[in-house]
């Protein structure tokens, strides 16, 4: 490898469906801008396509209230926990990444061989929960595409 290039992230594993389910896509374009002191702003942007991020979409119950919501907000720290505190690439299905015509969810392969909808990502925020009268919030958590 040539100095100053940069290897592709190698992704450790696969999330598993149902935490795949959990999270709703955003799309970021990264952009520059710089205001001047005589009131102009100059816009430029810096990636040709958008990133995908991923946050979850719902709060989850941190207590035995509910008891398939509590396995859930377990398995992604578990995963979490598996991803090296969220260190280690991995591979996300996006549900909703599917062919024309397909159905939501079947693009997931568990061995990640699959192209359609696959995204190499890595968890980003620190593990953070937030408790309220039966529900859980990990703020902070997101998921982050890589290339």
């Amino acid at each position: 490898m040539m100095p100053g290039n940069i290897a592709n992230a190698a992704p450790t594993g696969v999330m598993p469906f149902s935490l795949c389910t959990q999270f709703t896509a955003l799309r970021e374009y990264v952009g520059q801008q710089s205001s001047y002191h005589d009131g102009t702003v100059q816009r430029s942007q810096l990636a040709q396509t958008s990133r995908r991020t991923y946050r979850l979409a719902m709060r989850l119950a941190g207590t035995t209230a509910n008891t398939k919501a509590s396995a859930t907000l377990a398995a992604i720290y578990n995963f979490y926990i598996g991803q090296n505190g969220g260190l280690t690439p991995f591979l996300f299905y996006d549900p909703f990444d599917v062919a024309v015509g397909q159905e939501p969810g079947s693009n997931y392969d568990s061995t990640g061989n699959n192209t359609q909808g696959r995204v190499t990502a890595v968890f980003r925020g620190n593990w953070a929960q937030v408790t309220d009268i039966c529900r859980t919030n990990v703020p902070a958590l997101l998921l982050v595409e890589v290339a």
